[in-house]
Order: C-alpha cells, then sequence, then structure tokens
C-alpha cells in the first residue's frame, strides 16, 4: 500500500475556495482504481496544545493507493490536469510526502 500525505499551502485567504474545487474532484478520484482513501483534513478543532495547527491557509491531502502504478496514473488523470489549472495562482506551496 502507498500512503501519500500533501500538504497543500494557499495563497492568504484562500483556502476555502481551494477546497471548494477539491470537492469536485473527490468523487473522480474514490473511482479511480485503487485508490483506497483520498481526502482533504484541517485543523481539528479543540486539540488545544496537542497538536502544531497548520494554520488557516493550509490543509493536509490523505490518500492511500493499492500500488505505485496506480498513485502515478491517478496523477496523470485528466480531472487532476483540471484541477491543476483551476487552483493554478491560489496555492502558495505544496510538499508531498509518498511513503511505504
Amino acid at each position: 500500500m502507498i500512503h501519500v500525505v500533501a500538504i497543500i499551502t494557499t495563497e492568504a485567504g484562500k483556502r476555502a475556495e481551494v477546497l471548494e474545487a477539491f470537492a469536485k474532484i473527490v468523487p473522480l478520484v474514490h473511482a479511480e482504481s485503487g485508490c483506497i482513501e483520498y481526502q482533504p483534513v484541517t485543523d481539528a478543532d479543540g486539540a488545544g496544545s496537542n497538536q502544531t495547527p497548520l494554520g488557516p491557509d493550509t490543509f493536509i491531502v490523505a490518500e492511500k493507493w493499492a500500488s505505485m502504478d496506480e498513485l502515478k496514473a491517478h496523477s496523470a488523470s485528466d480531472h487532476m490536469a483540471e484541477y491543476a489549472r483551476t487552483v493554478k495562482g491560489l496555492i502558495a506551496g505544496r510538499k508531498v510526502h509518498i511513503l511505504n
């Protein structure tokens, strides 16, 4: 199984807009071969000092894929290319960690 943790930082005040665009692709990604989990997550309310907050302009995409080949196919999909075009200019930074 392949795990992916993508840390996405948006331009100031743009997280809601990016998450709105992201929500549109989630059902398409869930339908892809090999997708086990794919969802955006943000800071949990009430965690207090137990967490290091992401902040108001950052979210994480938590992913699980059955294989590296299926992850690569996901990355090359038309809907991911369209999403990238939609959020271009709204993303300040992105770090992707691919893990076994």
